[in-house]
């Protein structure tokens, strides 16, 4: 009998463990540029197999299209406008003569709480790679990490594009030390600079696209292979049900047949630039299931910490989807929402100085209102700047090619007041 209590209580204390967390985050990375989301060159089988075994949300979106705001909504789960680093880089101007590029103590980020520090509260390790603007990785918590300053990321890029092993030997210290772990895993992937492996480059070209196609189409899949072999690596550990896989794009990228982006991608508050397919895998705990719910990147952060059993503020503004994910319950959500501002920062303690658009969808229609922020280097991407009110039917009109603000002046108004509503 004793020995039959004691194999409850181990399964008890197993299955109570806090899982293992792998955030995924692909770089300029469109939507619609997945074999599961239906692109008809693209191949993406890693990213289409955890696509079944997720819940996946095909309408997911990021809150800001630029992938430094987007990145630090994922580390502290607030909005752009709330956490204050609106843009990639900042202007000099006597608004910002206090700032450093060191983050001197007077930044706002100091003063936040990010996900690996609140991880940290149930015994999490935590490594960084990839994807990291803000200086040494110890600034957003971690306790390991690539990268220690330089632009983007610096030696944090290298993960991906020169192998995987930082990751796998953290894993597998996290393993024996039998830490719970949290991997943050952005590769600078299908990021520029467009240079595949030679063996993907034939691949596409043999397809007879423009060579800006070609180019994009490679990177996108060697960006799932390495999703691939680490989902894989993770898996032969015999750790498959006890870590939640959670993928997302930090915006949206429309490739020219040249080099580039086209207008309305990246930076743009229109589907292009914000759109991102969002999964969480959890194999045995997490309903797979194809949901039509809209979901944000700002859920995130209150998701994660839900799966790992932390206390967390109810001042988070995204959702806490994990009770939904695990009933396949449907998800109540009113409207989502999201801003676009200049690429350059020009007052870092008042984001709205540099405000060009703010966005909600609620149901099928979606409300584009635009502002006149300082515009910083808007003129390289062409996006319209002054519009009036842009609505649009996603549903009927997903490309937002018919602006039906003027018709539907009611809607109009009331999507407008709540972007009022959110913003105050």
């Amino acid at each position: 009998m004793k020995y039959f209590l004691l194999s409850l209580l181990l399964i008890a204390l197993a299955n109570a463990r806090s899982p293992n967390i792998v955030l995924i985050i692909s770089d300029d990375h469109s939507y619609t540029d997945y074999g599961f989301m239906g692109h008809p060159h693209i191949e993406t089988p890693n990213l289409d197999k955890l696509s079944s075994e997720s819940a996946l949300f095909r309408r997911g979106y990021v809150p800001t299209a630029l992938c430094r705001p987007a990145l630090i909504t994922l580390i502290t789960g607030l909005y752009a406008h709330q956490h204050k680093i609106s843009g990639n880089s900042v202007v000099s101007t006597p608004q910002n003569k206090d700032y450093s590029k060191k983050l001197g103590k007077n930044f706002n980020f100091y003063k936040l709480g990010k996900l690996p520090t609140w991880l940290s509260q149930k015994g999490y390790v935590s490594f960084q790679s990839g994807k990291w603007w803000e200086g040494h990785y110890k600034r957003g918590g971690f306790t390991e990490g690539m990268t220690v300053g330089g632009r983007h990321g610096g030696n944090g890029l290298k993960i991906g594009r020169k192998g995987m092993k930082p990751v796998f030997d953290f894993i597998d210290q996290s393993v024996r030390d039998e830490k719970p772990f949290f991997v943050w895993y952005a590769p600078y992937l299908p990021h520029t600079p467009h240079n595949p492996p030679d063996r993907l480059y034939e691949k596409y070209k043999s397809k007879d696209l423009p060579d800006g196609f070609v180019k994009y189409y490679s990177m996108c899949e060697w960006l799932d292979e390495t999703c691939g072999a680490l989902i894989n690596y993770i898996d032969d550990l015999g750790l498959t049900k006890d870590t939640l896989f959670i993928y997302v794009a930090d915006n949206g990228w429309i490739q020219n047949p040249g080099i580039g982006y086209a207008s309305r991608s990246k930076r743009t508050p229109y589907e292009g630039g914000v759109r991102t397919p969002i999964m969480f895998r959890w194999k045995g705990t997490i309903q797979p299931k194809d949901r039509n719910e809209l979901c944000s990147s700002i859920d995130i952060v209150p998701t994660i910490l839900s799966a790992a059993d932390v206390d967390f503020s109810d001042s988070l503004p995204g959702l806490n989807l994990l009770p939904q994910l695990k009933s396949g319950e449907k998800i109540n959500r009113n409207a989502l929402f999201g801003e676009s501002f200049a690429h350059d920062i020009a007052d870092f303690r008042n984001p709205q100085a540099s405000l060009l658009f703010r966005w909600v969808i609620q149901g099928h229609y979606k409300l584009i209102l635009s502002y006149d922020g300082i515009p910083g280097r808007m003129k390289k991407v062409n996006m319209p700047k002054g519009n009036g009110p842009e609505l649009f039917d996603l549903e009927n009109d997903p490309n937002e090619k018919v602006n039906l603000a003027g018709q539907y002046p009611n809607i109009t108004n009331q999507l407008s007041e709540l972007l009022n509503e959110w913003y105050i």
